[in-house]
């Protein structure tokens, strides 16, 4: 191997059901990157923890080495291993944790801890050099949903958080209910696609006029009632076997209700920071509408950044990102570290700041 900027990072993802390696060099080229989706749970409707952690050790290996050889080096030539440590499902997280700690420990090797969270903030960077802070993050994912204001990469003050459910598990849930298949988001903007949201309308949680800055409710999510008024405006039509003919009006009129929660609120903190700079990063930021409504609503002066469809899902080449900024501040792994399902946020602060 020569000629490729060091360090060569092989960043490995496993915190849910993509089992995806990727090696990136030092300006960030991507050059091997393979991302293996596990379509066992589309029996049962959403992911199984116990077998999501068994087609995980069962396919790691494989995937690293297709990676590998896509990138055209060994495993000895890799410089910095990193791998998401969390949040996640802790038994799937601790197969790439466990992996990479042997390949470290094995090759004498640094590894990176990297929060997978923050792994999404860097994905658009990799397609787009000018996804750099400062902006505001909206992260969107089946399992959170966070707004940020990013002033610099590792400096990240939290706006609002999802006091329940996250945006793409109301999703998921939602489809589960108008019987899509899993994976639900997917399935259902597409059948959005052909519906007239204006045939229900359905409540916007914790999104009203009379909101002020510094309420605690002015830029947290919530989903769990929207998810409920879905339920009861299914079973009424589904009463009335009314379903097949409502199931695409009813699915387009959820979608534009999350979508006017998620931009509204992403929109207030633009206007309170004063940075009309918005990244998305997460599995629904892949969401057309979403993409299209903030964009709409920021205007000409505005700048929507967001990576690829398939950057926004779980991918190693965002760890492999993540892991790089963290190994540059000298922040590398100690051999006794280890998964968890709660990993805190590195850099995010949460006390507020004065209003521009």
């Amino acid at each position: 191997m020569t000629g490729r900027p060091r360090p060569l990072v092989l960043g490995l993802e496993t915190s849910c059901d993509e089992t995806s390696a990727a090696v990136l060099s030092g300006d960030d080229a991507m050059l091997g990157h393979v991302i293996l989706s596990q379509d066992v749970h589309e029996v049962y409707g959403g992911v199984v923890p116990e077998l999501a952690a068994r087609a995980h050790l069962q396919k790691v290996d494989a995937v690293v080495a297709e990676a590998l050889s896509r990138a055209g080096v060994t495993l000895a030539d890799i410089d910095v291993l990193g791998v998401t440590a969390g949040p996640g499902l802790i038994g799937a997280l601790l197969v790439g944790v466990c992996w990479t700690k042997a390949a470290a420990y094995g090759l004498d090797k640094p590894w990176v801890r990297v929060h997978h969270m923050e792994a999404h903030l860097f994905a658009p960077s990799l397609e787009r050099p000018e996804a750099q802070p400062p902006f505001v993050a909206l992260l969107v994912s089946g399992g959170h949903t966070l707004l940020l204001h990013a002033v610099a990469w590792g400096e990240y003050r939290l706006l609002g958080a999802t006091r329940d459910d996250a945006a793409g598990e109301a999703f998921d849930k939602v489809a589960k209910l108008l019987g899509l298949p899993y994976p639900g988001g997917p399935a259902l903007e597409r059948l959005a696609e052909s519906g007239d949201p204006a045939r229900h309308r359905l409540p916007r949680p914790m999104l009203r006029r009379n909101q002020r800055p510094g309420e605690r409710d002015y830029y947290d999510f919530s989903f769990s009632g929207l998810k409920t008024a879905v339920v009861e405006l299914v079973a009424g039509v589904e009463a009335r076997g009314e379903l097949d003919a409502q199931r695409a009006h009813v699915a387009a009129a959820f979608q534009e209700a999350a979508v006017d929660v998620l931009a509204s609120k992403t929109l207030r903190a633009v206007e309170e920071t004063g940075c009309r700079r918005v990244l998305l990063g997460g599995g629904v930021s892949a969401n057309r509408a979403l993409r299209e409504e903030i964009a709409r609503r920021l205007g000409a002066e505005g700048r929507l950044l967001h990576a690829s469809p398939r950057l926004s899902l779980d991918n190693g080449a965002m760890v492999a990102r993540a892991a790089r900024f963290r190994y540059d501040r000298g922040e590398i792994a100690a051999m006794d570290g280890s998964a968890s399902a709660a990993l805190a946020f590195p850099g995010l602060r949460t006390d507020p700041e004065p209003r521009n």
